[in-house]
């Protein structure tokens, strides 16, 4: 078996999240191997950006997850352990790249309905609830900071 060390993002706009359509009908998160002597986290902006076109943002850590599957192209089973960040599109732009069927920023609810693997609605739900807590800090610190001149 080959094991493959993995990043990716959930990405939000909003309280949309990014999710993708593969080859396989499978709606999952965008990811991708970590390159060579690479960051996780350098891996996970730029994966996101290569298969979604989206530019994002890292405002932490989501978690981890691994999953197996027998790769087509390879001929055997592959485990992949992904590193999630949770990040943020100041926009809803995204491309969509070849080897996605459809894809798009989803109100959260609805995305986790459609996610194909139970592991990735947790990590959705857990990094949205995440999410909004980062979103509320910033904007308190920020009323602080005006406040405080």
């Amino acid at each position: 078996m080959i094991v493959r060390h993995c990043a990716g993002g959930v990405v939000f706009y909003a309280n949309k999240v990014l999710i993708l359509k593969n080859d396989r009908n499978e709606w999952t998160l965008p990811k991708g191997k970590i390159y060579e002597n690479g960051l996780p986290v350098d891996s996970a902006v730029k994966r996101v950006a290569e298969e979604t076109g989206a530019i994002a943002k890292v405002l932490d850590v989501a978690g981890d997850t691994m999953y197996e599957f027998y790769s087509r192209s390879r001929q055997q089973e592959v485990c992949n352990a992904v590193v999630w960040y949770i990040m943020e599109s100041n926009e809803s732009k995204y491309i969509l790249k070849d080897e996605f069927k459809e894809g798009g920023f989803f109100k959260v609810k609805e995305a986790v309905e459609m996610l194909t693997h139970s592991k990735e609605k947790s990590l959705v739900e857990l990094s949205y609830k995440k999410y909004k807590e980062i979103k509320k800090k910033g904007s308190e610190d920020q009323s602080l900071a005006v406040n405080c001149k």
